[in-house]
């Protein structure tokens, strides 16, 4: 077992509270101890949910594992039914109360109780949060689904998709649905259902009257639209539609399962990415070098648009869940990259180190371990913290997702009109490229420090590099001077030099630009 300060994901239940959370009528009994109860401080403080979170805890203390910890799970699914009246109830365990095996689902199977009952069997020990978002979603409609509901002929009616995969504390998921519903309203398709986020028991039943599943999220639905094909024959739609190119294919996507004619939705007058991205003063993008980290749906996407619609270099692609390590490599090998396929967060920092990129698109960690090394950084995938949960409209899918994905990665970068004064007033300590870029004030050094690193290098003996050579080196762009560094003194190393001069940083220049 390895002692970690931070995680990507945390167990399965939370994925389940992350289910409950965002339908209607359907509430979780959770047994879990004291310690285990923060639902409220995921969803009402990270997500800012306008109400609790549906979860009941039984809550035992260390002085009741010396008695009936099974009745304690008893009686709270009792109250939990009576307070609340949900349309179906899920029962589990956390991590912690997993241990003492009372088994939540022959408990409440023995109780009799007056709703549906889905157990939820998630092995906290070798699964994690969204694994257990997506079994838990996957058991509520292979449950709840009226297997005698069909959709029935088309003739005289429009086309009907279930959009499946949003969720609570899921990355921009309110607004990307936004997008995804007006995409299919202009294709004339109509949206039978919307699960998890907003469903209820009865929507969930319902689904069979689709014709075909939209999966948004593939880490969370790809199971449950699995099991719909298998029992209804619903197709699948899975393509992402993030960035200007998965937009254009998703709807010539939908429309050909509907149907229906695409170019009403390929019309698109709202993207200003595709311009932005060709016009003069976005030249300076082509060939900026992106280190992508996150969860895997995103990650691909990111990749996708850095280097199809973007002309950036991806110098660094991974995720955290490793069910869809597979999607991520194929990606990394058309980026040319080896995936980077971990939840180890000193392994992602490494990496970006190593890689010494322009620009970090990742979670909430990527932004601390981007900070750190000064670095600009984008969020694009969860795990995100409050700020990510914008009050503003702010989709990443679509044609309007596109317009805010061009904003959140090419803000971050120094513009090309200040690369350009950094360069020349590069001996002026107001503008020397040492005092770092305006945006990364949090790692710039103090005016002191910018002043006497500014002021002519004096030769020491106990130093590798001398004066001139650290001179010529701050001429190298401050974002990939770290890497010219490091680059330098390995040459130096293999070649047994033991000071690095003007001559032995050129023929490192000259040995690594072949």
């Amino acid at each position: 077992m390895q002692l970690a300060v931070w995680t990507y994901e945390g167990p399965p239940h939370v994925g389940a509270m992350r289910i409950a959370t965002a339908m209607e009528g359907v509430h979780y009994v959770l047994h879990a101890p004291q310690g285990d109860t923060y639902a409220d401080l995921l969803f009402t403080m990270i997500e800012r949910r306008g109400k609790r979170p549906p979860v009941t805890y039984t809550t035992f203390q260390a002085r009741d594992l010396g008695k009936d910890t099974a009745s304690l799970f008893q009686d709270s699914a009792r109250d939990a039914i009576e307070r609340f009246r949900p349309g179906a109830l899920l029962v589990g365990s956390s991590c912690t109360a997993e241990l003492i095996q009372d088994d939540p689902a022959g408990l409440a199977e023995a109780m009799g109780l007056s709703c549906p009952v889905i157990p939820l069997e998630l092995p906290s020990y070798q699964r994690k949060e969204n694994w257990g978002a997506s079994e838990t979603f996957y058991q509520i409609v292979r449950t709840l689904a009226d297997r005698s509901v069909s959709a029935g002929p088309r003739e005289g009616r429009r086309a009907r998709a279930n959009l499946l995969g949003p969720a609570a504390l899921g990355f921009r998921h309110r607004d990307d649905l936004r997008e995804v519903r007006a995409m299919l309203d202009r294709l004339g398709i109509d949206v039978n259902c919307v699960a998890p986020l907003g469903a209820s028991p009865d929507d969930i039943r319902s689904m069979g009257r689709a014709d075909f599943n939209v999966v948004l999220y593939p880490e969370i639905a790809d199971e449950a639209a699995r099991w719909l094909e298998r029992t209804f024959g619903q197709p699948a739609v899975r393509t992402v539609p993030i960035g200007v190119g998965a937009t254009r294919a998703f709807i010539e996507e939908v429309a050909t399962l509907a149907g229906v004619d695409a170019s009403a939705a390929l019309e698109d007058g709202e993207s200003r990415m595709p311009w932005w991205s060709r016009s003069v003063d976005s030249t300076y993008l082509t060939g900026k070098r992106v280190f992508i980290f996150g969860d895997a749906t995103h990650a691909v996407a990111a990749a996708r648009i850095a280097r199809e619609e973007l002309g950036f270099v991806v110098c660094g692609l991974g995720c955290y869940n490793r069910e869809f390590a597979r999607e991520v490599r194929a990606e990394a090998k058309a980026c040319g990259v080896e995936a980077l396929i971990t939840d180890d967060h000193l392994e992602v920092e490494a990496a970006i180190a190593d890689a010494a990129p322009e620009l970090v698109l990742g979670t909430q960690m990527e932004r601390h371990i981007a900070k750190r090394q000064g670095i600009p950084c984008a969020v694009i995938s969860s795990p995100v913290h409050v700020q990510d949960f914008p009050a503003r409209h702010s989709p990443q899918m679509g044609f309007e997702g596109a317009n805010v994905v061009f904003d959140i990665w090419v803000h971050p970068l120094v513009m090309g009109l200040e690369e350009h004064l950094l360069t020349m007033f590069r001996e002026d300590f107001e503008f020397s490229d040492n005092a770092g870029a305006s945006h990364l004030h949090g790692s710039a050094p103090s005016l002191g420090d910018v002043v006497a690193e500014s002021a002519p290098a004096e030769p020491h003996s106990d130093t590798l590099w001398t004066a001139d050579a650290e001179q010529e080196l701050k001429k190298i762009p401050f974002f990939v001077r770290g890497k010219a560094r490091r680059n330098t003194e390995a040459f130096a190393a293999e070649n047994g030099c033991a000071r690095i001069d003007l001559a032995t940083l050129y023929d490192a220049k000259a040995h690594y630009a072949r």
